[in-house]
């Protein structure tokens, strides 16, 4: 029995849907929050932790072994921050750009470079690109997996010189390590087009004559030349960082939970962030205002949840007023006594949100930092 003309064309487009469908639904298990934490935020197609992961471990080896630091954010398909790192002596304009060329990159579907290619070529272009929130410059590229978008990563702070480095470059040698060889290849960097009014106006040099020093071991902050960067002897250190999350995240997955953790340094910059599998918007979101607000009072964010608890009048006012985050899991990072950052945990952690940033916070600093320590009657819940 023939079908109708119409009924086959209506049958080809079912087909071509389907099979579009069972593409996109085709991205490698590895590469993807899958299972239980898929169900949770219903999809299966957002890059996970691991992978994220490995990709900032592989451009941060790649700026290493150039002699750089760089900042690198991953975002996931919806533009929420699933990985990030700060390596030591970057500053906040360098952290910025790496989240807006991963932003970049995700609005557009293409690298933030075919961006900054247009204004190169016609400079009236630029005032259209800032207004549809475009950040026309090198180092944002689209995470495409089996032709499915799954993030986007971004990379800033270094100084380019391609074709041997630039963030673009180290961007794209995680990418090829971590998915492989199907990721497309660089575009041309196209010179940009000359001011004609140019003049010789003289910038000054600013910069100390020694490091700044701290008395902290060196291994919990930043030291020599990216403290020489920052002017700050007193930040944490990238390392310390990464160690208070990866304990968070052990502790977490160890009892069946997961979390969102953001930490900051003393200016309130971005040093690490990381979203394990399954957590949603607002468990990111509540880690950074716990860390934000643990910066800003100097103290753990269980001492405004108690004081609401215990003795309300006045302090909804207050805590609106000076927008803080009164949810425990919050903790100012005080190493000898020194501040040198704040750590913020969202998402239950498996066992509470401040038990978790304390296990970090104790495997990280030993006896060097200050904890919340709660009367024994009290029995309060962290």
């Amino acid at each position: 029995m023939k079908l109708p003309m119409v009924e086959l064309g209506l049958a080809a487009v079912i087909a071509l849907a389907l099979s579009g469908a069972a593409l996109a639904q085709n991205v490698p298990e590895q590469f993807v929050v899958s299972g239980k934490a898929a169900e949770n935020i219903q999809d299966f197609t957002t890059i996970n932790l691991a992978t994220a992961e490995r990709i900032a471990d592989v451009c941060e080896k790649a700026a290493t072994a150039q002699g750089v630091q760089i900042s690198i954010m991953v975002l996931d398909k919806e533009g929420n921050h699933v990985y990030m790192d700060r390596m030591d002596g970057q500053g906040y304009l360098n952290i910025t750009t790496a989240d807006m060329k991963a932003r970049t990159a995700l609005l557009g579907r293409e690298p933030s470079k075919n961006r900054m290619n247009r204004v190169n070529e016609d400079p009236t272009q630029e005032l259209q690109q800032i207004q549809l929130g475009m950040f026309a410059n090198s180092g944002g590229l689209p995470i495409v997996v089996d032709k499915q978008l799954i993030g986007a990563v971004g990379v800033g702070g270094s100084a380019p010189h391609p074709p041997v480095w630039s963030d673009e470059i180290c961007a794209h040698k995680a990418l090829t390590e971590v998915i492989g060889p199907s990721v497309a290849p660089l575009g041309e960097d196209l010179p940009s087009r000359q001011n004609p009014n140019t003049s010789n106006v003289p910038v000054p040099r600013f910069a100390t004559a020694a490091p700044p020093k701290s008395s902290l071991p060196a291994e919990f902050v930043v030291g020599g030349k990216g403290a020489s960067n920052v002017f700050d002897g007193n930040q944490i250190s990238l390392t310390a960082a990464k160690k208070i999350a990866r304990t968070c995240r052990d502790w977490a997955a160890s009892r069946g939970g997961t979390m969102s953790l953001y930490i900051l340094d003393n200016a309130g910059e971005f040093v690490h962030m990381e979203r394990m599998d399954g957590q949603v918007y607002m468990n990111m979101r509540a880690a950074l205002l716990k860390a934000q607000t643990a910066l800003k009072t100097r103290q753990p964010t269980s001492i405004n949840a108690a004081q609401l608890k215990n003795n309300p009048g006045g302090i909804p006012r207050s805590t609106a007023f000076f927008n803080l985050f009164t949810n425990s899991g919050g903790i100012p990072i005080v190493v000898d006594g020194q501040m040198i950052g704040a750590v913020g945990v969202g998402g239950g952690a498996g066992g509470g949100d401040e038990n978790c940033a304390i296990e970090g916070l104790k495997a990280t600093f030993g006896d060097h930092v200050t904890l919340p320590v709660y009367p024994t009657a009290a029995g309060a819940s962290r």
